[in-house]
Order: structure tokens, then C-alpha cells, then sequence
């Protein structure tokens, strides 16, 4: 027990130093699964008084327009309700937003080391692959986030190891994956492509089985044990909907669809990342299709090209790559890999053919974390198999002990790559940071209402610092812009540079004047002596109002 012990040990001091060098949530993530626990713990339910994006309302201007709003329309919420309980308890802190997320998380270190032991790998794999999980090279900045990286990190290398198990013989290990699945749907709407993965699985043991009883020898290569029973992938595919059933009759009760944003187009049929924040665009499937095929062939090679990069860069920090070839091909025939092979399938098809749009933004990276325990294991694997090829033409060379020197050389190289990338993540965190927080004590120098709405980029994050209630800008003419502000009544305008519907830059360059945003009365200035990091400005859409003059 000395072993996972300690891997669960150092997994959590891990994370708890991310979260004691940035406790903030980062960005509209995870200042949303922030946001709605702390509703929750309020008494409000799943109700916030923000709209972050014009999808959760049906991707439109709703007549009446209404705050608080029902949450969770996109964003599902299984992390939320991890921290909500912690902010009952310890209030609404930063610490009590992580503490879920750094207990669950951690759980990936000895988790990735009791795969490699019931793989049959050598001890040296599954240590160096539990610290390459306790520290995930350039992903390890996320994890320290209040939102589900932590949670489905763990969460579905064990449903992808539990599946492995049923296709070896325990049908009650299949089952239970099917549990798992439903809480990784819970946490993400990809989390579905998990649950596709156990029906796939289940479907081709079914299947050769069946040429098996018929036969075909060839195709079976001899393996002629029991398939994956009827009764266990009936089991997994109940407990999946004792999870999701629930959830999912939530959704048609408040929205009319199991998938709001799925089923309005919103997520699915957008032509450009813009449209995702536009209530002009119109998403529909005739309209989608009419842009002709060579856009449409474009975005998805993009997605596919974007995901791949994430993958390299985030999964295997660069430098496992070749090594991961290595232990793929290795292991391309193994039924402990076999789920993993066809998760990893579903996860870039899921990128490249349902949201490749989303992909820059980090959508594959929440889908792609599960892999990195799997991924790690095959990389020391193929770390240890080129140095035994090197080792027989060196005869100098003791292949076991060459293997570990190469392998921990490997590891010690991913962790500086981690420090590394979370210093210079932390640090662009930090900027956007800042000005919020001078934001929040403006506001309160210039004793604005507790109630008073605040049009943003980012609701959510403006809620979290301020508390004040408010509506996303969307990405559209200034005049919709408008009609937004005077259809929620808001009195204030937050525009940020680095981040702004770009109907709104002239107005934070002082270019454009309309007579319903008045004169700056805060701005944070930037260092580079450019336009101001963020700005605030008076919103007049009442009769009366004459905070923005003339």
C-alpha cells in the first residue's frame, strides 16, 4: 500500500500548490461551475442570475427578458454539486471551490498505478506513470481549476479501465464503468462519447464471439472466451441512466430537450466560432449546410489538426510522443488498452466531426484528460522497449537498469516542462485577474447597488468578483447590443481589451459615441500604454437617467 499511498500523497500536494499559487477560477468555465455552486449552497437551486451565453436562453433575445435564469442548459453540473456541499460547510471561498477537486483528482496517481499492475507491466511503469500522473506535464496547470479537469482525469481512466476488466471477465467491473460513464456525462456533454465507447466495446466482443461460434478462427485469432455478457452491458447501460435519467428529465422539464444547446443548433450548427456568441446568426442545419462543402471540409480538418495539437502538446508534453508510438504499437492487440484505443477514436472524431469550432477554445482538452493516465502508461512502456532494442546491440548496457535511468530521466524532463507552462499560464491568468478585482473595489467606491446589472464579455467572471448580477455582450452590431441592454435593464458596460464583441472595441478606443454608453468613470490603464485593460461605463436606457449626458 506504500506505493499508492504515497502517489496519492503527492498528487495532492501538487494540487493543492496550484491552488495556493492562483485559488481563482481562470476563465468562463470554471467561474460558471463557481457560480452555480454557490447558488446552490445559497438555497437558489439551479437558478443564476447571469447569462454567459445567449445558447442557455435558446439563442435569442427571450421576451420577457428575465434574471435569475434556470443554469445548466450547456455546462452540465456534477461539479457544482462537488462544491457545493464544501461551500455550505467553509463558505463561498476559494479553498472551498478546490477542496473537491484536489481530493477526487488526486486519485488519478494510484489509479494509473493499479492499471499498470493489472496490465502485467513492470513496477517501474506504473510508479513512473503515477507520478506522470500526479504531474501531467503541461496539463498539471488545469487541474488546480474549480471546474471538471480534476474530476474527469480519474473519472474516465477508471470507466476506461473497469471496461478493460469486462472484456477480461468481470462483468461486474463492465457494469460498474456504465456508472461511470453516467457521472462523466454528468460533468461534460462529450462525457457521452465515454458511454459510446463501453456500447462499442461490448458490441465487437458480442461480435467476435459470434464469428468465433461460427468459425472463423482467422478473424478470432483463437480467442475463444465468454463474450462480455448480455447481463452485464444491460447493468452498465442502467446504471449510466440511474445517473443520467434523472438529469435528463430535468432538462426536458425546464427546457424541452435533454440537450438545449445541442438541439437549438447553437453548439452543433455554427459556421464560425463567433456565431457561438451571437443571437443574429441563426444556427440552423439548412443554413450550416448551405456554406458549401469546402468551408465545412476546412473547419473540421482544423478541428481535427487543433485537437491533435492539444494532444501532443497537453497529453504528451511533446517529448512522450515518439515513445507513446512506441507502446501503442505495442499494445495495439491488448484488451487492457483496447477501451483507451477506442475512446481515443471517439474523442478526435468528437472533434472533428461534432465541434471542431470549440476546439481552440479547449473543449478537446476536457475530453482528451481522461487519456493522459492510459497515455503515460504506454509512453514508459515505450520508453522501456527502445532502450531494451539499444540495450541487445550495447553489450555493456543492463537493459532493466538503462530502461529506469531513461524512463525517471523521461519524467523529471515532463515535470519541468509543468512548471514551466504553469508559470506562464498562471501569469496570463493573473493579468485578466487584476483588473477585476480593481473592478469590484471601484464599484464599491462608487456605491453601485448591490443589484445592479452589468453588461460583460464574461458574466460569470463579473459575478464571481463583483456579485453583481449581469449579461454577456453578444457578438453582434452595436444596436443588438442595445436591445440587449434595455430588454435586461442594465446600468453598467464592462469592456475588457483583451477580450470584447468587437462591436465594442471602437467604443473602448473612444471612436465610437452612441448616446446610450456614457463616459468612462473607471478604467485600469495598461502598462504598455495602450488602451486600457478594462473600462467601465454608465448604461442609459431609462427615461431620466443622466449619467451619460448629452
Amino acid at each position: 500500500m506504500r506505493i499508492p499511498v504515497a502517489l496519492f500523497g503527492l498528487a495532492v500536494a501538487v494540487r493543492a500548490v496550484l491552488v495556493a499559487m492562483f485559488p481563482d477560477p481562470a476563465y468562463p468555465d470554471s467561474f460558471y461551475y463557481v457560480d452555480v455552486a454557490r447558488a446552490i449552497a445559497a438555497g437558489h437551486g439551479l437558478n443564476i442570475d447571469f447569462v454567459w451565453i445567449f445558447a442557455e436562453v435558446g439563442n435569442h433575445l427571450p421576451n420577457p427578458a428575465v434574471l435569475p435564469i434556470p443554469s445548466n442548459a450547456h455546462w452540465l453540473p456534477l461539479d457544482s454539486f462537488l462544491q457545493a456541499p464544501f461551500i455550505s460547510l467553509l463558505g463561498p471561498t476559494a479553498l472551498a471551490s478546490a477542496i473537491p477537486g484536489i481530493l477526487i483528482g488526486a486519485l488519478v496517481a494510484p489509479l494509473t498505478w493499479l492499471i499498470a499492475r493489472d496490465a502485467g507491466c513492470r513496477p517501474v511503469v506504473g510508479i513512473a506513470a503515477g507520478v506522470l500522473s500526479a504531474i501531467p506535464g503541461a496539463a498539471t496547470v488545469f487541474l488546480g481549476q474549480p471546474e471538471n479537469f480534476a474530476i474527469l482525469h480519474p473519472l474516465v481512466a477508471a470507466t476506461l479501465w473497469l471496461t478493460a476488466r469486462g472484456l477480461k471477465g468481470d462483468q461486474r467491473s463492465f457494469a460498474i464503468a456504465g456508472l461511470l460513464a453516467g457521472l462523466a456525462t454528468l460533468a461534460r456533454n462529450d462525457g457521452i462519447l465515454i458511454g459510446a465507447a463501453i456500447g462499442l466495446v461490448w458490441l465487437a466482443d458480442r461480435l467476435r464471439s459470434w464469428r468465433a461460434r461460427r468459425g472463423n478462427r482467422s478473424w478470432a485469432r483463437t480467442d475463444d472466451r465468454p463474450p462480455i455478457s448480455v447481463l452485464a452491458g444491460v447493468g452498465a447501460f442502467a446504471l449510466f441512466m440511474l445517473v443520467m435519467g434523472p438529469w435528463w428529465l430535468r432538462q426536458l422539464e425546464v427546457f424541452g430537450s435533454i440537450s438545449p444547446t445541442s438541439s437549438n443548433g447553437a453548439a452543433l450548427w455554427i459556421r464560425t466560432i463567433q456565431e457561438w456568441n451571437s443571437i443574429t446568426a441563426d444556427p440552423t442545419l439548412q443554413r450550416f449546410l448551405a456554406q458549401g462543402w469546402g468551408p465545412i471540409i476546412a473547419s473540421r480538418w482544423a478541428g481535427f489538426v487543433d485537437a491533435l495539437g492539444n494532444f501532443v502538446i497537453l497529453i504528451s508534453s511533446v517529448v512522450l510522443v515518439p515513445f507513446l508510438i512506441i507502446g501503442i504499437i505495442s499494445k495495439r492487440h491488448s484488451k487492457d488498452f483496447g477501451p483507451w484505443f477506442v475512446y481515443t477514436f471517439l474523442a478526435f472524431a468528437g472533434a472533428t466531426f461534432l465541434y471542431p469550432l470549440h476546439v481552440p477554445g479547449g473543449a478537446f482538452i476536457h475530453t482528451a484528460i481522461g487519456l493522459a493516465p492510459h497515455a503515460s502508461i504506454l509512453s514508459v512502456e515505450g520508453i522501456l522497449i527502445l532502450v531494451g532494442w539499444l540495450a541487445r546491440r550495447r553489450r555493456t548496457w543492463n537493459a532493466e537498469a538503462a530502461g529506469a535511468v531513461f524512463a525517471w530521466g523521461m519524467v523529471v524532463i515532463v515535470i519541468a516542462t509543468a512548471v514551466i507552462f504553469t508559470g506562464q499560464v498562471q501569469a496570463g491568468w493573473d493579468g485578466s485577474r487584476q483588473p477585476r478585482i480593481a473592478l469590484a473595489a471601484a464599484l464599491t467606491r462608487l456605491n453601485v447597488p448591490a443589484a445592479d446589472r452589468i453588461l460583460s464579455i464574461d458574466s460569470g467572471g463579473i459575478k464571481y468578483w463583483t456579485g453583481h448580477p449581469g449579461v454577456v455582450t453578444p457578438d453582434d452590431p452595436i444596436d443588438v447590443i442595445e436591445s440587449v441592454a434595455r430588454a435586461y435593464d442594465t446600468r453598467w458596460l464592462v469592456v475588457e481589451r483583451d477580450d470584447a464583441a468587437r462591436a465594442l472595441g471602437p467604443v473602448l478606443a473612444g471612436t465610437l459615441h452612441v448616446p446610450w454608453i456614457g463616459a468612462p468613470v473607471f478604467s485600469v490603464p495598461a502598462a504598455d500604454g495602450g488602451l486600457p485593460r478594462l473600462a467601465l461605463y454608465p448604461v442609459c436606457t431609462t427615461a431620466g437617467d443622466t449619467r451619460c449626458g448629452t
